[in-house]
């Protein structure tokens, strides 16, 4: 029964396969990828699933403009161990760039990559790959750039280097390389670094216009250019005229007799200075023990000690990715993706980051002051495994003495503070109520949730217009969960008193889930007034209390909501929500699930068969009303 249904799996799989195919995708490719995989261990989960579209899905895979190929295939830093299995990779033949580096492969070079003549990028470095290189690295003839730095690899440097006309980039730092450095006279070749290896001789004149640092950490010499003797002059090349005096042979032999001297004195110096190079290096040789045979293992031991062959990760920490998180980038990637900065909050910078293989992700980049690695390493442990459709997820982050960062998904759309208010000088695109609503019930959904974690103890501790960002969809998504308990900050928010922040918090470590229920209410405020909360003399909500309480409801609201009809009700009844969540008195605030079902309810247009217990729609009138009866609590500073 066992092996049937293995066999009717099976079937299943290649009739998906099959299908998958007729409908454009590359499935001889697909299949090489899959066997890769299922013979590879490897520590992070890939998405590759057989009944997934490989070109539109599949982690770290790119395909060609029709989707009949696999052209790229990027997987740094995933864990992989031991050697590339043989016909899997190899049977990519159309791939264009491969990225292998910063993993665990072993081995020798693959053979297997001799298959792939179009192969323009190869990255291998950061390995345990061993043994010498291919000696025809002739098949790979659009090659631009190679990178096997940092294994094992030893054997001399393959001559048939020096055919790549199309390389611009050779990496064989780091290896166990030996022998002489090959004439690699290739005009296109741009960086060079074959440092830290076990190189020897005299290098060839063609590699000279590279920096001496290309070269450190083996024994070789620059390559010596002996200037050509000078031409004979007219008067030594023709022959004696018998018609000239005597007296100039004399000169001839004289000079000479002066070249013969001066050589003999040149002579004299080289040997002079060969004999006291040779006493002080006896001197040295009696004093330390330290032979010129003994710097090649120095040489070693001190590589090893300085720790060369570390990669970046290895050096200084790793990215920790959460599982769902796919991916295909390591620290390396990161640090050298180019960045945009989105803004500049209380707790860090946050940096758009676009990857060199069109991946865009954000990156936030936390201020001093955070906590120690362990109490970090835990509350991202918690804030990574929250999974909401309202809550932004946390995809991995990295901690270091000098760098903390956070890695988030991009959106697009942006967030609702550059919504509101525009950024840079730009002028934001109207919101619309239905837009607002959304905006509010995602994020209502988003807290509440939020308050739900960690045993029901977990505190958002920053909630603002610039921390909701708008998904597809159009609903708020809650981001920089977990900040405000593990970074001390340098000197008091200026938006202690004024802005979102409740009135009883003066330290944001101490947050609560009823201050973040008031700096909800602000933002409830904000979406409807269309005022930022740091943009007033007084707090919003004073000033929203304020004009309510002068009985001109009307002008709060943003004039943009004006000039839709038929949604004056609704447009009160979340104003009385808003101040009901910005009470001054923690106690007197609903819970957000409370919140998260009135926001509901608005959105619904409030079904006439709501429970009679449930507060019905206010009015202008009750709303001034309900105010008033609550000025003795909100009269004061807030």
């Amino acid at each position: 029964m066992t092996v049937f249904r293995l066999i009717f799996t099976k079937i299943i799989i290649f009739l998906g396969i099959s299908l998958l195919n007729v409908q454009g995708e590359p499935w001889q490719d697909k299949q090489a990828l899959l066997d890769f995989l299922q013979n590879t261990p490897h520590s992070r989960y890939l998405n590759w699933s057989p009944f997934s579209p490989v070109c539109t899905s599949w982690t770290g895979v790119t395909c060609n403009d029709d989707q009949t190929r696999v052209v790229s295939l990027r997987l740094p830093g995933f864990g992989f161990q031991g050697p590339v299995p043989n016909n899997t990779l190899g049977r990519l033949t159309d791939l264009q760039t491969l990225s292998l580096r910063n993993n665990k492969f072993s081995g020798p070079f693959p053979p297997d990559f001799s298959r792939l003549p179009n192969l323009t990028s190869l990255y291998l470095q950061f390995n345990k790959f061993f043994g010498p290189l291919p000696l025809n690295f002739s098949v790979w003839p659009n090659l631009v750039v190679l990178n096997l730095s940092n294994n094992n690899f030893n054997g001399s440097i393959p001559q048939s280097l020096a055919n790549l006309t199309s390389l611009t980039t050779l990496d064989l730092s780091n290896n166990s390389l030996s022998g002489q450095v090959p004439d690699i006279d290739n005009p296109s070749l741009k960086d060079l670094n074959l440092s830290n290896n076990d190189l020897n001789g005299t290098l060839p004149k063609s590699l000279s216009r590279f920096p001496s640092s290309a070269f450190s950490g083996n024994n070789v010499s620059p390559a010596v250019s002996i200037p050509p003797l000078p031409s004979p002059s007219p008067s030594t090349s023709q022959p004696a005229d018998p018609t000239q005096p005597r007296k100039s042979k004399k000169l001839s032999e004289t000079a000479l007799l002066g070249i013969i001297i001066g050589s003999c004195a040149v002579l004299f110096v080289v040997t002079a200075v060969l004999i006291i190079v040779f006493y002080l290096n006896k001197e040295s040789v009696r004093k330390t023990g330290t032979t010129e045979q003994d710097k090649g293992e120095i040489s070693k031991a001190s590589k090893k000690k300085k720790g060369i062959k570390e990669s970046p990760e290895e050096k200084f920490g790793k990215i920790t990715f959460f599982p769902g998180s796919n991916f295909a980038f390591d620290l390396e990637d990161l640090l050298r993706a180019s960045a945009e900065v989105l803004g500049k909050g209380t707790f860090g910078t946050t940096y758009k980051a676009a990857l060199e293989d069109s991946t865009t992700v954000v990156v936030k980049r936390l201020k001093e002051g955070v906590v120690g690695k362990r109490d970090f390493e835990q509350q991202m442990e918690v804030v990574g495994n929250i999974k909401h459709d309202n809550v932004v997820a946390l995809r991995a982050y990295y901690y270091s003495k000098e760098e903390k960062l956070m890695v988030y998904d991009y959106f697009s759309a942006g967030n609702l503070s550059t919504m509101l208010h525009g950024k840079r000088g730009e002028n934001p695109a109207p919101l619309d109520w239905e837009t607002r609503l959304k905006i509010v019930v995602g994020a209502a959904k988003g807290l509440a949730h939020i308050h739900t974690q960690n045993n029901g103890k977990l505190v958002h501790g920053n909630i603002k217009s610039s921390n909701i960002f708008i998904n597809s969809q159009n609903h708020g998504c809650i981001s920089d969960l977990g900040l405000a308990t593990i970074i001390t900050p340098v000197a008091p928010p200026i938006n202690r008193i004024i802005g979102y922040r409740a009135p009883e918090v003066t330290d944001p470590r101490k947050a609560t889930q009823a201050s973040d229920v008031y700096s909800f209410g602000v933002l409830v405020l904000e979406l409807l007034t269309g005022k930022h909360p740091l943009g007033e003399s007084v707090s919003l909500v004073r000033w929203v209390n304020s004009v309510v309480r002068e009985e001109w409801t009307a002008e709060v609201f943003d004039l943009e909501l004006l000039k839709y009809p038929n949604v004056e009700e609704e447009m009160v009844s979340m104003l009385q929500l808003g101040i009901a969540c910005a009470e001054r008195y923690p106690d007197r605030r609903p819970k957000m699930t409370e919140v998260v079902r009135m926001a509901e309810d608005l959105r619904r247009g409030y079904s006439s068969t709501r429970p009679s217990s449930e507060v019905s729609t206010p009015t202008p009138a009750s709303l001034s009303h309900m105010v008033d009866m609550a000025s003795t609590s909100t009269s004061a500073p807030q």
